[in-house]
């Protein structure tokens, strides 16, 4: 009962956050991140001998490395200090102390990464280093023992700043030996058999010292639905046009239709309004309906190939610029593949300086520069 007891905990818990997540919006996220944590634990004995009790007066701490191969798998190694102790029966026994350092490598799975609160599950294994004090059973009494243990958990990141999160979590740890209550040859182990269980309670924080490449892993999805400066779009339609015009439109999808409806006929088809910040490859959210409109030309018009031109401005080397423009043209096409184009029929190369649309060196001009074209072949 204590087993199925613990799990249904653990359920709940997972459920109840992975619902209050959904509700909220979601910060900036990375990707190739390493992660140290620290913080304080409470072990509890599950599946122990019915002489042995579980007191409550338990503490312990944990320190961790985690490295995040990409927005939902990560892998971590965790090494704590656990203090617990149980009643023996008959009293006149006293109670059993055991002391543990222990070591767990596990791998870690986020179900929404795109939230501040982000739940995880963790499946692993480690190996525990304790001694009992004041066993019942003679052989185990004041030794030394080294064995293994299979770990199961769930958790919950929980944005408190950009580089920082409070965790929490649940872990389940069964060991290979039924010593750790200072008892031979009882317990319940979660595949069954004479094996002692125990669980922790993580409460700590996660500092992101190296937060790798950010992520456009949830803008990719979101639409329509980003912030989108409208005067700003307005003021660059009206910045590449040769003449005087007047913008009058209602929603910014009847503009971007009215300047880009025609574009895949023609040789080369500039997205007004996809442009990046100094020294970035990350799409603006203004690019977003423009590249929403993109994607619905490409796939009215199956036939069309597209290359995809990356340019930057006039600041850097000309090796440096290189590298930045094809990572500008590779985002928009990996937005335009999410979107439902194939890969296929897009092309990416990186321009450069080379085409500046505009020789001015005030940063109105180099924002401009900084853009993204089509070219149909």
């Amino acid at each position: 009962m204590k087993k199925v007891y613990s799990l249904v905990v653990l359920g709940v818990f997972i459920l109840s956050v992975s619902l209050f997540a959904q509700t909220t919006k979601y910060g900036a996220l990375t990707k190739d991140a390493w992660v140290f944590g620290f913080g304080a634990t409470y072990p509890h004995l599950i599946a122990t001998h019915p002489s042995v009790v579980p007191e409550n007066f338990a503490y312990g701490g944990f320190l961790s490395i985690q490295k995040n191969f990409s927005e939902h798998v990560g892998m971590r190694f965790k090494g704590g200090y656990y203090y617990f102790r149980g009643q023996n029966y008959p009293k006149s026994i006293g109670l059993a102390k055991n002391t543990t350092i222990a070591g767990d490598f596990d791998l870690m799975y986020y179900f929404v990464p795109c939230e501040p609160i982000s739940p995880f599950f963790t499946a692993g294994f480690g190996l525990g280093y304790f001694k009992v004090e004041n066993a019942a059973d003679a052989g185990i009494n004041n030794e030394n023992f080294l064995d293994y243990m299979f770990n199961l958990g769930f958790g919950a990141e929980w944005r408190i700043g950009e580089e920082w999160k409070l965790k929490t979590e649940i872990t389940y740890s069964t060991y290979d030996n039924s010593k750790i209550d200072g008892k031979y040859n009882y317990g319940n182990g979660l595949l069954g058999g004479y094996f002692d269980t125990w669980m922790r309670f993580d409460l700590g924080l996660l500092y992101y010292f190296d937060k790798g490449e950010p992520s456009n892993y949830c803008q990719l999805y979101e639409g329509l639905n980003a912030n989108i400066d409208y005067d700003r779009i307005e003021e660059i339609v009206r910045r590449y046009r040769t003449e005087p015009t007047v913008v009058d439109y209602g929603r910014i999808e009847e503009l971007i239709k009215k300047h880009s409806g025609k574009a895949p006929v023609a040789d080369k088809w500039v997205l007004i309004g996809v442009n990046f910040d100094f020294n970035k490859a990350t799409l603006r959210p203004e690019a977003y309906p423009i590249l929403n409109n993109a994607a619905e030309i490409l796939l009215k018009n199956p036939d069309v190939r597209v290359e995809i031109q990356g340019h930057t401005d006039q600041i850097g080397s000309d090796k440096y610029n290189d590298q930045l423009s094809l990572k500008r043209a590779e985002a928009v096409k990996k937005f335009l593949v999410a979107k439902g184009v194939d890969a296929s029929r897009l092309t990416t190369v990186g321009m450069g300086k080379r085409n500046l649309l505009f020789k001015e060196m005030d940063e109105q001009s180099r924002f401009y520069n900084r853009r993204i074209e089509f070219h149909v072949k």
